[in-house]
């Protein structure tokens, strides 16, 4: 089947993982996709680019418009949508088009209903939801998301939350499924690594690691976990921390870390290209997510498991779909950043438990959350013979 992904995306970071993943995935599966990105975008090309070129500055202005003239944007990039893909279906008509939903964006959904094209439509985000970049346009923003939801020919959520948050808000919607994030288990391979060496070129021969992967931004809550853990360290010396990534946290943490005198115990190496993080989750026997969202599906969870690192994570329904507490993870009651590193410090002296409960993470993983599973599962909400 010839099948078109679209996104407006810049296609960086998480979302360049995801749409490589879903992308390989489908072209695994037998079918043959193209992509169709942002200009100046290359979501298959994953190696970070120091210089992103003309389109690339322009895309970074347009995000830094004020909030109102930026949707305006948004809405305006409906006529880009409708002349790029006019021009690809003249080429070569797509059997189904993928979209990844975009605010405003409703081009796509009107021409596939005009020419009875299948069009499945993978929902991360939505006027429904708080969101890092508020909206100023909010009415008008559900208007045009109800009306694609209710039309597109299939949709993909990341939550059951998620889900019920669009039914409760929009009524019928299209048929749908829940796909949270999934992973590359043969990049995500522990057998591929010399964790001896890797350990000690890090310096944490002889520890015990809890890590942590992401963005430094208070919604993740790194900063308020380190601050909480912070003066209870010395109950249990041999546990180090390592927390990977950059973002507007990280100087108020780095900056905690030096007045408590803990450099010796907390390792922070700042951001790494994705090709790296891999290694760095092999240095750790298990991992923390102090903070998540009611409606996300943090990627760096599935990267976890599928290295059979086990998370100690919060229990927010989309992370309680994909961990079962004491069997492939551990829970705590979102928000109690008590209970967080209670649960942190315990585990650093059961080495059986972390073992036996990250061997179950992984082999969950491999069994349900591997990309195949999702593109396998997007291809049920499309009629047969398209």
């Amino acid at each position: 089947m010839n099948i078109l992904y679209h996104h407006r995306t810049r296609g960086r970071h998480v979302e360049g993982v995801h749409i490589r993943g879903i992308v390989q995935a489908l072209r695994e599966l037998g079918h043959d996709v193209s992509v169709m990105s942002f200009p100046g975008a290359d979501p298959e090309r994953e190696v970070e680019d120091a210089s992103p070129g003309k389109r690339g500055r322009i895309a970074t202005l347009v995000t830094r418009l004020p909030g109102v003239v930026f949707e305006m944007c948004e809405l305006l990039y409906n006529v880009v949508t409708w002349f790029r893909m006019a021009r690809a279906w003249r080429k070569v008509p797509p059997a189904l088009i993928y979209e990844r939903y975009s605010l405003f964006l409703f081009a796509t959904v009107w021409l596939a209903r005009r020419r009875g094209i299948p069009l499945v439509l993978e929902i991360n985000d939505s006027a429904l939801v708080d969101r890092v970049r508020p909206l100023t346009m909010k009415g008008l923003a559900r208007r045009i998301e109800g009306w694609c939801l209710r039309r597109a020919t299939g949709l993909v959520f990341i939550s059951t939350y998620f889900r019920d948050v669009a039914r409760g808000a929009y009524g019928a919607i299209a048929p749908s499924v829940v796909s949270p994030n999934a992973v590359d288990l043969p990049r995500f391979d522990p057998s591929r690594f010399d964790v001896a060496a890797l350990r000690a070129s890090r310096g944490l021969t002889g520890r015990v690691v809890c890590g942590h992967i992401g963005a430094f931004a208070h919604w993740h809550g790194v900063d308020g976990f380190v601050e909480a853990i912070a003066g209870q360290l010395d109950a249990v010396p041999e546990l180090a921390l390592v927390f990977v990534g950059d973002g507007k946290t990280l100087p108020a943490v780095r900056a905690l870390i030096a007045d408590r005198g803990l450099a010796d115990r907390v390792l922070l190496p700042g951001r790494v290209p994705h090709d790296e993080v891999a290694s760095w989750i092999a240095c750790m026997d298990y991992a923390v997510l102090p903070n998540s969202n009611h409606y996300g599906s943090p990627m760096k969870l599935f990267e976890f498991m599928g290295m059979g690192v086990a998370v100690v994570a919060p229990d927010y329904a989309p992370v309680a779909e994909v961990i079962a507490d004491g069997r492939t993870g551990w829970l705590f009651p979102h928000g109690d950043a008590a209970a967080c590193v209670e649960r942190v410090l315990a585990l650093a002296r059961h080495a059986d438990e972390r073992q036996r409960v990250g061997d179950a993470a992984r082999d969950y993983i491999a069994s349900e959350r591997q990309w195949r599973n999702n593109a396998e599962q997007l291809l049920t909400l499309v009629p047969a013979g398209a």
